[in-house]
């Protein structure tokens, strides 16, 4: 009996490949055949499933895209807003191997999206997720009665600038930029939003 293959997860892993290969060589190292070569397929099945080495690089960020907004949807609500706000930044930061290399993956794709227009469109387009989520974050924090309303858009965009430096760093100075400094940063600027650390 022929062996049931899922496309689905046939594709994933394909991704996952590609991700290995941007991880060991930079995006210059992916290529057709170096793909194939790494998922264990032949050029010809690896076509099967991609029909160009641009289809292949778009499912690869877009799987990223997918694995970050699928990590946060699936966090459980904590009774404190503001550990649910610091549990949900948290996934998007390289706190550990696997959110590194996938925050590597997905500079390395940001790079190369200035000179490809569908890596661009999906670049873009999780810019405006992001955005989003920062400024349902900020709405959802807990404000003292005696603080200023905030300006959300202004804060939403602090917050995200704040995220891109962490993960930035996290990637090009990990010996610095370390779990512990990251999530200190951010409980810090959480504190300072929600009136609980020191007086503004």
């Amino acid at each position: 009996m022929p062996k049931v293959v899922d496309p689905q997860a046939r594709r994933a892993a394909v991704a996952e490949a590609v991700w290995r290969l941007i991880l060991r060589r930079g995006l210059e190292g992916v290529s057709v055949r170096t793909v194939a070569a790494e998922a264990g397929l032949s050029m010809g099945s690896l076509r099967y499933y991609f029909a160009t080495q641009a289809d292949v690089l778009t499912f690869a960020m877009q799987l990223v895209i997918d694995r970050v907004r699928d990590r946060v949807q699936a966090l459980d609500p904590q009774p404190d807003t503001t550990t649910t706000v610091l549990r949900t930044v948290e996934e998007l930061l390289p706190l550990d191997d696997d959110r590194r290399a996938e925050a590597e993956v997905w500079l390395a794709f940001t790079v190369r999206a200035q000179t490809e227009p569908t890596l661009r469109a999906l670049r873009d387009t999780s810019y405006e997720l992001l955005q989003d989520l920062c400024r349902r974050l900020v709405a959802a924090l807990p404000r003292p009665t005696r603080a200023a309303a905030l300006d959300l858009d202004a804060e939403a965009e602090r917050l995200y600038a704040l995220i891109d430096g962490l993960v930035l760093h996290g990637i090009v100075r990990p010996d610095r930029a370390t779990p512990s400094l990251m999530l200190d940063v951010v409980t810090g600027h959480l504190a300072q939003l929600t009136g609980s650390g020191a007086e503004q």
